[in-house]
């Protein structure tokens, strides 16, 4: 072997200590309180990752009273494997893969009965993140956002307004629908 071929392998051996090196620095850095630095960092590879300034503004928020649309939301709720940092639970270790297809994937701990005569559209499809935030949330039930305006995002207002018997109420709209399935039209309770 000549002094090339030697300094390649060298160089080759070298730059993959570094990435095992980085890697193991990124792992160990990915371990601790959240930090602007290292919600950044994560941010880059992964989705959902919380962000500290965000989370400390709601929880000033809920604490004073205030904060718009966020008032009702009196404490961030995380999603117990979330919380639990049970990362693998959902995702394929080490990244940001799902371990069943979305559709699939809040069915492997929820229980949710599919088999009612009429099924909300966002539920018939799958689409639990429509509604839920899978990591945490200001809301009950990890909404995405409050309920007294939250079904207005897909219904429009002045279409439920038309139906008479929506006169007058000042009730959330969950108290007579069902948000997921129904034997009943409109999926009333």
């Amino acid at each position: 072997m000549d002094c090339r071929s030697e300094y390649r392998i060298a160089a080759k051996k070298g730059f993959l200590f570094a990435g095992i090196l980085a890697l193991l620095l990124f792992l160990l850095y990915s371990c601790g309180p959240m930090t602007m630095t290292r919600y950044k960092t994560l941010s880059i590879f992964f989705d959902g990752v919380p962000n500290p300034e965000e989370e400390a503004l709601l929880a000033q928020n809920a604490k004073a009273g205030h904060g718009g649309p966020r008032q009702a939301a009196a404490t961030y709720r995380m999603h117990g494997p979330y919380a639990a940092r049970l990362c693998s639970a959902c995702h394929q270790p080490g990244t940001n893969i799902l371990v069943l297809p979305v559709e699939q994937l809040c069915f492997k701990c929820h229980v949710l009965r599919l088999d009612k005569k009429y099924v909300h559209g966002p539920v018939a499809a799958g689409g639990c993140k429509i509604c839920h935030d899978p990591h945490g949330s200001s809301f009950p039930y990890l909404l995405v956002s409050d309920a007294r305006s939250f079904c207005l995002k897909c219904h429009r207002e002045k279409d439920i307004a038309k139906n008479e018997a929506h006169k007058g109420v000042t009730e959330e709209c969950t108290e007579c629908h069902d948000a997921h399935t129904s034997d009943e039209a409109y999926l009333l309770k």
